[in-house]
């Protein structure tokens, strides 16, 4: 099946007592056994909740993968791959991440004994000198978070399996719908779930699917060791959100190419990073690996004074964290979502003071260039009457 069939078709008619089309919500947190040593399958929801296979096994087949998980949160995902590493491994990322995978790389698992390279350039030539003889994973981003460098997957992954080394692909701002790491060569792919999948701003989740039963068997057991694992009802609700993916990932997609050329002409704007942009660094590459943009934009305005007016000023747009759901965010990294990379790192890697992302929502492009337009505007005039 497509994957716009697979999409509408997520957790239909799994009851066969009922044949209920929307997945049950199985709240038990225990299950009965037929007999001594005999088990339905489930015993208790850390190891294994119905709605939640549902949930996992959808992963699994939208990405290519033998087996799916589901967690709490993206993070408590990125947590178990890296609970595949051990003291004195050493681990390559690229240098453009989340803020949030940087604090557990550099202030939990630094302390651990475990180091961390960053990759500068997504192309193999700069990869190969990075390895060691405990070199154990390459994790990347692509395109990253929030300056839109893309990755040679299918590249990297080659350098990578030829070391040894397990590739993990973050594919939260792509989603399998534009982008399958794991056909791509990828080892283990990941995703905040929170993002574009669950799609409405009202689930926090992580999700992984793996390419090999050996490494499902790992992650398996440190799923449910550590436990923290999605619930029932937030299993529910992300396959709520998944049946419409194709749908506003086609939506994000054409708001935010929009969005970002409407940028590139702004006379406040002095960068714009897209990689549906004619100039955008590795755009053959991104067009290569992936099928779409999705419906992230980054820009960087002249002046750090006019940072504030413009987040105080949208109406339609909303100033938070987060990106992904179907209301267009707007969201200022260097203070929010890489505030705990430190300033030095986030210059070197171009979190600068005056950069702002925005995760375009499905709403109509003409209000949300009107609501920037008008922003901008007011921005403009204090900033004038500073200079005054």
């Amino acid at each position: 099946m497509n994957i716009e069939t697979l999409l509408a078709q997520a957790g239909n008619r799994r009851d066969p007592l009922t044949g209920a089309v929307a997945v049950p919500i199985h709240l038990s947190a225990t299950y009965s056994h037929p007999a001594a040593g005999q088990s339905t399958g489930y015993d208790y929801s850390r190891m294994a909740n119905p709605t939640r296979t549902v949930l996992e096994e959808t992963i699994a087949r939208l990405e290519g993968g033998v087996r799916g998980f589901a967690f709490a949160s993206g993070m408590a995902a990125i947590h178990a791959v890296c609970s595949l590493l051990s003291p004195g491994d050493h681990v390559i990322a690229s240098d453009d991440l989340y803020g949030g995978t940087y604090r557990l790389f550099e202030q939990i698992l630094r302390p651990l004994g475990i180091s961390v390279s960053y990759l500068r350039q997504g192309c193999t030539d700069a990869l190969r000198p990075l390895f060691t003889e405990r070199t154990k994973a390459l994790f990347l981003e692509t395109p990253t978070n929030p300056t839109m460098k893309v990755y040679d997957i299918a590249g990297l992954a080659k350098v990578a399996r030829a070391h040894g080394a397990l590739t993990v692909v973050d594919n939260t701002f792509m989603t399998p719908y534009y982008q399958r790491p794991l056909e791509l060569g990828a080892d283990i792919v990941l995703h905040s779930g929170t993002k574009y999948l669950g799609g409405h701003n009202d689930v926090v989740c992580g999700l992984i699917a793996v390419r090999d039963e050996t490494l499902a068997e790992r992650i398996a057991f440190f799923q449910n060791a550590i436990g923290a694992v999605l619930g029932p009802h937030d299993s529910y609700l992300m396959l709520r959100g998944l049946k419409t993916l194709a749908l506003r990932m086609e939506r994000h997609n054409q708001n935010a190419r929009t969005i970002a050329e409407w940028l590139v002409q702004h006379p406040l704007v002095t960068r714009v990073y897209y990689p549906g942009l004619p100039d955008h660094p590795g755009r053959e590459v991104h067009e290569r690996q992936a099928s779409g943009y999705s419906g992230m934009v980054s820009f960087e305005v002249q002046d750090v004074r006019l940072v504030e007016p413009i987040l105080n000023h949208v109406s339609i747009i909303t100033f938070a964290e987060s990106l992904g759901g179907v209301e267009s965010l707007i969201t200022y990294p260097s203070v929010q979502t890489h505030h705990d990379i430190p300033p030095e790192k986030r210059a070197e890697i171009g979190v600068t003071d005056t950069l702002l992302r925005l995760s375009v929502g499905i709403e109509h492009v003409g209000d949300l260039i009107t609501d920037l337009d008008q922003a901008f505007a007011q921005a403009r005039h204090a900033l004038e009457a500073v200079q005054a």
